[in-house]
Formats: structure tokens, sequence, C-alpha cells
């Protein structure tokens, strides 16, 4: 007597594997090891221990008054209550708008706009947009833990292009050409940058961007750091220097940063209508709009005083200083100054494989370890931006605080053999 075929099976089929639960799209990603290391920082200070958490990308200050103010607004308003366009409210949308031509000079219309669940859903998004299978992703490296993960579930190859602290952590032309090949389709960007606060300068950003624009490449470039930026440097939008590149482009943007927003998870993707209306049906599947009352409050930031991006700028300023004068105290430490974002990338080569506090550290994963176990010292190792022997932290913390911290890791690190 015929017996039926394994559930799930096509009749004369191999039954699926019993032992794969989870799909091997999903096994493959790794968890974010910067907000892993956030998560457990914030869990011992939690149980009482006195870390130090410089691994946190978040600015300290909080939320300014008027955005809160306009989302306690938008919360009491019924019509904010129901749904509303997945694309965003048309008023955020404009804002947007009005916001890019104010900052970086580019013109768009609020069709060309989807606002996103933070940066972060806006980066997967325009990925998912524009790969197919096997499409290669030209990415500078180091690079935000999140960019080579969103690409391999877009479908995508990530392609490190490296530079190191010889560069000032900067990617050239030459480099990308070198790495580009016939599978080639796109160049992620980024600057102001994650890990490193590299900025590259504007002749370089136009450069690049008619090279992607010959090769026909399209770029989808993070300009999340866009205002923070020191000593002089700016961080022109890529399109708006090379205009004829902007239909083949997509900005990545939001309030998280520069308005001391990150838990509001408001981000936005600007780009070609299609491009546009390909990641809003994508979204209209997952998340639907952000919550009303976010994007109530991102209108708000957009378009009310912007006192308050140039205060945060000064102060991470101030901090910045700090943090690379006493980095550098550190034998075995060498640590470039970074012109943006809150971040800094000290290469630690020289520490490893000697000696530190009767213990031997042969990678920066082990040494973050060690910083966390002897000197309460929360901060991100190099292995999550693609490039092992460097560390990542943040300055977005309290003056006394973050001196504290970087005064324990001299401690400590100083006692190296």
């Amino acid at each position: 007597m015929p017996t039926d075929p394994p559930t799930g099976s096509a009749p004369g089929g191999p039954a699926p594997s019993a032992a794969r639960r989870v799909s091997r799209r999903v096994g493959v990603v790794t968890p974010s090891s910067t907000m892993a290391a956030d998560a457990r920082a914030k869990a011992l200070q939690s149980a009482g221990r006195p870390v130090v958490n410089l691994a946190a990308g978040e600015p300290d200050s909080p939320t300014a008054d008027h955005v809160v103010e306009a989302a306690v607004r938008a919360a009491r308003d019924p019509a904010m209550h129901r749904y509303t366009p997945v694309g965003g409210l048309p008023e955020l949308r404009e804002a947007i708008v009005a916001k890019t031509l104010r900052d970086s000079g580019l013109s768009a219309q609020p069709t060309d706009v989807l606002v996103t669940a933070g940066g972060k859903q806006a980066v997967s998004q325009a990925l998912a947009a524009l790969l197919d299978p096997g499409d290669e992703v030209l990415l500078p490296t180091p690079h935000w833990t999140t960019y080579p993960e969103a690409i391999r579930l877009a479908g995508g190859v990530p392609v490190p292009v490296v530079a190191d602290e010889a560069s000032g952590y900067l990617v050239s032309v030459g480099q990308l050409e070198a790495a580009r090949t016939p599978r080639t389709r796109l160049l992620l960007f980024c600057s102001p940058a994650n890990p490193t606060g590299a900025v590259h300068p504007p002749e370089e950003v136009a450069e690049i961007g008619r090279w992607a624009l010959a090769a026909g490449l399209w770029v989808v470039t993070d300009e999340i750091y866009e205002q923070l930026t020191y000593d002089g440097a700016t961080a022109p939008s890529l399109p708006a220097l090379v205009p004829e590149l902007q239909p083949r482009c997509v900005v990545v943007n939001g309030v998280a940063k520069a308005y001391a927003m990150t838990g509001w998870r408001v981000g936005w993707l600007l780009g070609p209508a299609d491009v546009v209306a390909g990641a809003m049906a994508l979204q209209s599947h997952t998340t639907g709009h952000v919550s009303n009352v976010a994007q109530a409050a991102a209108v708000a930031a957009l378009s009310g005083d912007q006192s308050g991006v140039a205060e945060l700028r000064a102060t991470l300023d101030r901090r910045r200083r700090t943090v690379v004068r006493m980095l550098r105290e550190i034998p075995g430490i060498a640590c470039p100054e970074p012109q943006g974002a809150f971040y800094v990338y000290p290469s630690v080569g020289a520490l490893l494989g000697r000696p530190i506090a009767g213990r031997t550290v042969a990678t920066s994963a082990e040494l973050a370890e060690l910083l966390l176990e002897r000197a309460q010292v929360a901060v991100v190792p190099g292995e999550a931006f693609g490039t092992p022997g460097y560390l990542r932290l943040s300055y977005a913390l309290g003056d006394d605080e973050l001196v504290e911290g970087v005064r324990r890791m001299q401690q400590l690190l100083g006692s190296a053999g």
C-alpha cells in the first residue's frame, strides 16, 4: 500500500531535515555586535557593576523639549491613533525634503521619500530593492556591523575594500576600481563613517561619485552623521556634488544621531521614485508605517529650532579632543583623530601578544573582554567592523564618565609588558 510523502516534501523528493529549525537565510546572520556590547554593559550596570559604557553609539543628551512636546500633542490627537500612509506622514515627507535641501542642497519630491523605523531599516530596504542574488556590493572597511548582514539578507555579496589608519581610513577610487568585477552592482558609502569617524573631503566624494557614474553602479550613501563634523570638515551629500548620479543613488538618513533621538526609531531613504516605490511595497508587508507619534516628533526636530544640533556638535568636539589625547598617552595605541561622528577607532595591534595584568591576549576581541572584566569598561572590538586589531570607543557620553573610562584603560593597558 503506498504511503504519503513526508510533510513538506514533494512526492518522491527528499524529506526536509528534521534537525534544522531555523532557515538557512536567518541562521547565518550574526547578531549586532554593537548592540550586544551595549546590552551587556547596561545589564552589568543594572546589576550594580560600575561599568563605563564606551560601546553605545548614541548621544547622552535628552531629546529637545519642543520635540517631546510635539510627540505629546500627537499622542493626544485621535487621528494619530489610526493607520496612516506606509510611506510616512505627508508633513514628515515634506519636512525631510525641506531639510535635505537646506542641509545638503539636494532637491527632491515627497514621493522620493520613504519613512522607515530608523536608518537601519532604510539601509536594509534600499539594498533589498536594488540587489538580486549574487550581486556584489563594494563595502569600504572598517564598516558598520550591520552593512554586510543587510547585504547578505538581500541576496548580495559584500566585497570589503579595506583602508587603515595610514590613509585615515579613507578608501580611494583606485582601491574601489581594483575591487570591481562584472558582478558589482552597488557601492555602499558612508561619510562621516562608523566606526572610524573618517570624513572624505568634498573633492574625494565627488571623485568617487564620478567613478561610480562612469562604472554604471548604484550608490547607497548613508548620511546619518552628516551634521556631526569637526575642525572645519564638511560632509557634502554625494548626489549633490554629482547630480548626474542622483537617478542611481539612494540617500539614507534619520533623526537618531544629530537630534539625540535613537529610541524614537525614525529614519528615511530618499531616491528615485521607482526604487522608493519598491521599498515601500516591501515595507507595506513588514512593518507598515512608522509610529505616528514618533513621526510627529521627527517633524518638530527637522522643522523646528536647530540650535540643539550645534550645541551637541560643540559638546562632542570637546569630548573628541579629550579621548584622543588620553588614548595617545597609552603606549602601544595609535589613535587617528576623527573628523566626524562620535567614535574613535584606535589601533591596538601593538598590544596583542603582550602580557597585560597577567594575561596575554591574542586578538582585539580578547582585549575587549579583558577591559570589561578587569577595568569594567565596555568597548567594541574591531572584529565587529571587519578589521581585527582595533577597538571602537564612543565618546557620546558624559565628560566625567568618559574621562574615567579612558583613565581605567590607561591604568590597565599601561601595564602591558
